[in-house]
């Protein structure tokens, strides 16, 4: 990441908008051909928004996983998430769906939280509860939180698990520890994840739940678990978000790895193999 500069893009508000900018000329939203070997990939649409079905071709088990992906909420899905969905699908025998839902700043959260949902009553609604699964990385996490708080809300069941991999849980960026986090991190950084919160927010505060879901009541929801690195920038709000659920009474499996940057369960490293057993047996348990 230090070779390939990618910090670069986080590292500078303006440099966030152009990245922005550019990707946005040369998205590819389908997944790529190697997803489809041992796969069924199919694709719905729903409100506009394309979904891909990821199942083995030989499914062993009823579980299905709504997959958010993560990108700041501003950057399109990529070659990672494919790979990671593709493997989550094999390694469980299950089911995966992953929505390539519209970015900012030209769908914001007032838009993009009620899509997500009608893209979850459209796959997993008729589902019994053990068998649903949300998960997502970084920007995803969020999501999937506030998907699940959505749900209770509307005294809709649960899913059973809700896997949150190096989630983005407070848009405000104002942690005190984040300074000394950033020097760490060497993918993200505090002024391009704090534009891409202002893309985002559209009119909503940054510190409104569906921004910040660590400040949501976080009760009453499936199982939560959360997967974080200590070299990466998000790290201070998961271990807010770890004091805070312990001090309501709320569940939380939580995994910090030693030396992990962010998102890094989406890569093939060793540390990620580990992590994808654990996740594996998230969903299948």
């Amino acid at each position: 990441m230090r070779v390939l500069r990618r910090k670069q893009v986080f590292a500078d508000r303006e440099k966030l908008r152009e990245s922005v900018d550019s990707g946005r000329r040369h998205d590819r939203e389908e997944p790529p051909p190697p997803v489809h070997r041992g796969t069924s990939v199919v694709r719905t649409d729903v409100d506009g928004t394309p979904c891909y079905t990821i199942r083995p071709t030989a499914p062993t088990s009823a579980k299905h996983v709504l997959y958010l992906h993560g990108g700041a909420y501003v950057h399109q899905i990529q070659r990672d998430h494919w790979q990671f969905a593709r493997r989550l699908a094999l390694r469980t025998g299950g089911t995966v769906t992953v929505p390539v839902y519209p970015l900012a700043p030209g769908s914001t959260a007032a838009e993009t939280v009620p899509l997500i949902e009608r893209i979850h009553d459209r796959f997993l609604g008729d589902l019994e509860p053990h068998s649903r699964v949300l998960m997502g990385d970084s920007a995803g996490g969020a999501l999937s939180l506030v998907l699940a708080e959505r749900l209770r809300d509307a005294d809709r069941p649960q899913p059973k698990e809700i896997v949150l991999l190096s989630p983005w849980l407070d848009a405000t960026m104002t942690h005190p520890g984040l300074p000394a986090l950033d020097r760490l991190d060497p993918y993200l950084s505090v002024p391009g994840l704090s534009e891409a919160a202002h893309l985002y927010a559209g009119d909503l505060p940054l510190d409104d739940p569906w921004l910040s879901p660590v400040n949501g009541k976080l009760t009453g929801l499936g199982r939560l678990s959360l997967f974080t690195g200590t070299r990466d920038v998000l790290l201070a709000d998961a271990r807010r978000f770890r004091t805070v659920t312990a001090e309501r009474g709320v569940d939380l499996e939580y995994w910090e790895y030693e030396g992990m940057f962010h998102a890094w369960m989406l890569t093939t490293l060793r540390e990620a193999e580990d992590a994808t057993r654990r996740i594996v047996h998230l969903v299948l348990r």
